[in-house]
Parts: C-alpha cells; structure tokens; sequence
C-alpha cells in the first residue's frame, strides 16, 4: 500500500489544512473535482478488497450482471448461427454500455457529494470490478488441501472457485498446476485489466470491462448451446485484453525481479510459449508465471508452458500468490504512473490552484 503514503497538495485541502504561507483562496472547497484524485480512489478501493473482501452476493453489481446475461442467454434464439450471433452481439454491445453510462453517470453524481464521501463511494464501486483477496483465497483453499493429502476436496475447491474444467481425473501436479494458471490469467482478467481501463475510462470504463469479461466468461464455450451465442463476447474480449494481458506479464516479470527470481528464464519462457494458447491473451500472463516461478504448466491435450521445467507442486500456489500481491503492488505503481504522464493526476501545488482558478 505504498501508494497510501504518497501525500500532496489537493489532500492537505480537502482535510481542511494549510501549508505555511498560502492564502485561503489557493484552496479547493469540500466540492473539488474528484478527477483530481483518481490515485486515491484507487488506493482506497484496494485497501477495502484487501481488508473487507467482497460485498454480500445481493448487493454486488457483478451478480447483477451475471443475472442478465444468465436470462439473456435462457432466451437466446437456439436455432441456425446468425439468430444466436446477432443476439449475443446485441447483449454485450448493449449491456457494454449500459454500464459505461451507468458507471458515469455515478460519477456525475458523485460529483455533488464532499470529497470524502465521494473518495469513499467511487472507491466502493470501484471495487466491485476487481478482485485480489478473494482471488488470493481461492488459491490457499486449494493449496491447503493439497498439503493436507485431500486431492478429492482440492479438486473440487479447484472447480468451484478457479476453473471451468473437469477436475475429477487431475493428479496433485495438475491439481497446483491449474489453480495457478487460473491466478496469472486472473491476474490480468480480475485486477489489471479493470485497474488499467479505470485509469483511462473511469468508472464507465471499468465498468463497461467488468460486464465485457463476465459477458466472455458466461457465454464464451465452443458447445452446442454458447458457440455462436457467446462468439461476439469472445471476440470483443480478446480485443479489450490485449493491452492489459501483454502489460500482466511484464509486470509479473517485474515482480518477480523484486522476489530474486530469474529474470532471463522469464523472459525467455514467455516469448516462447505465450501464443501457445488458443487464447491470443492468457498465454501471456500463464507463461510469464510458468517463466518467474520455474516450473512447467500443463493442461494435458491443449498445451505445456515453461516445457522442461519441473512440475508444480502445492507450495508454488502459494508461491504465485506472493508473486501476485507484488504485481498488485506494482499495478498502482504503474496506474500512477499512466496517470501522471496523461496529466489526470498532478502532485504538485501549482496544478491545485490553477485548477481551482478554473
């Protein structure tokens, strides 16, 4: 939480203080524009993910959406390929954005409200389209009952938080194996990617991307019923991820760097295993991990990140989470840095006043 500890000028404002030698008119009111401080808001929705955890089921936006496009996808056309496409087209286009209005529209709302209740209420929403504690749980339940010698339960903790396969034949190198393929993909999917479209979109932005991956997620299986359904979804996914898939796996370079792991080994892994995926996407993240944490990942029939490398075991889950809360870390290092160069945050005291002037 380095970030939380980066103080300037448009804080000591809203907390009501005074530099030495400023005037009362340099400062902002209780209504300055919350665009000022989209660090913070960030920093404050990470560290409720990391101490509160998800909101209740009835209360988070996801669900929602997970709602609509489950009756979306009951009421599909399931007959030919164009009804079914059109369809799907029309559910994630449309419902794309509904919730790139609905999340600007709350930030004009939020506007109105004094800047710590709009910090805390965009913070709030905010965390709603990420995910890193609960992610990093997901993991330890299924690492826990491998070290404890349960490969039934850790199957079934694998199934019912990570992944969407049959887990019931997967031996204990599998087992670790895919929970932490599921982490470095859901590294970028779960927090990078809606991090990086907040910096550049704000809450429309993250939210428009929340529904886009659930869209994906829910629909996106080449069986009889989603093939040509969720087709659309797929696609415009794998569109929205380039960036943030390609950005995951450099930052989990990075973050390896930072935990004394071998950087060439990385590197090398990772360009030559992540287009061996039928994702153009996830073999980014999967084999930038498979590269930082030496180890082989296979799913059997379909492909071997980091081949030749030993095979995972349970303490490499845990492994993996340590090296996804560093790539968290150097996520909003990162975010800070977009957004310093961008000119959507600015430290110093002159941009303060000249904004307030305006």
């Amino acid at each position: 939480m380095f970030s939380l500890l980066l103080v300037d000028s448009s804080l000591i404002k809203t907390l009501g203080l005074r530099l030495p030698g400023a005037s009362r008119l340099d400062y902002h009111s209780p209504a300055m524009d919350l665009e000022l401080s989209p660090l913070w808001v960030l920093a404050l929705a990470l560290l409720i993910d990391l101490v509160c955890g998800e909101l209740p089921r009835r209360l988070h936006p996801v669900i929602a959406m997970g709602h609509v496009i489950d009756w979306a996808r009951r009421v599909a056309p399931r007959t030919g390929r164009s009804a079914p496409f059109l369809w799907g087209a029309l559910l994630v286009i449309g419902g794309t954005a509904v919730c790139a209005g609905i999340g600007g529209g709350m930030e004009r709302v939020l506007h109105a409200l004094p800047v710590p209740l709009a910090w805390l209420a965009s913070a709030l929403l905010l965390k709603t389209t990420f995910s890193l504690r609960e992610l990093v749980h997901a993991g330890k339940s299924v690492q826990d009952r491998l070290e404890s010698g349960n490969l039934p339960e850790a199957r079934r903790m694998l199934g019912w938080h990570l992944v969407s396969r049959d887990t019931s034949r997967l031996d204990e190198s599998q087992v670790a194996a895919a929970a932490i393929e599921s982490l470095a993909e859901n590294a970028s999917d779960s927090f990078v990617a809606p991090l990086l479209y907040f910096a550049v979109g704000g809450l429309a932005g993250a939210f428009a991307y929340r529904f886009l991956n659930t869209c994906d997620a829910m629909l996106g299986y080449r069986d009889a019923e989603r093939e040509w359904l969720g087709k659309p979804a797929a696609r415009l996914d794998d569109l929205a991820n380039i960036v943030p898939a390609r950005a995951t796996a450099v930052l989990l370079i990075l973050a390896g760097i930072c935990l004394r792991q071998n950087p060439l080994r990385a590197l090398r892994t990772w360009f030559r295993d992540r287009s061996r995926t039928a994702s153009p996407n996830a073999g980014h993240p999967m084999s930038a991990a498979a590269g930082v944490l030496g180890i082989e990942l296979e799913k059997v029939g379909h492909y071997r990140l980091g081949e030749g490398l030993p095979h995972p075991q349970a303490a490499d889950i845990g492994r993996m989470s340590r090296l996804l809360r560093v790539t968290a870390a150097l996520t909003i290092g990162a975010i800070f840095f977009v957004l310093v160069a961008t000119g959507s945050f600015d430290a110093s005291p002159a941009s303060s006043r000249s904004a307030t002037a305006r």
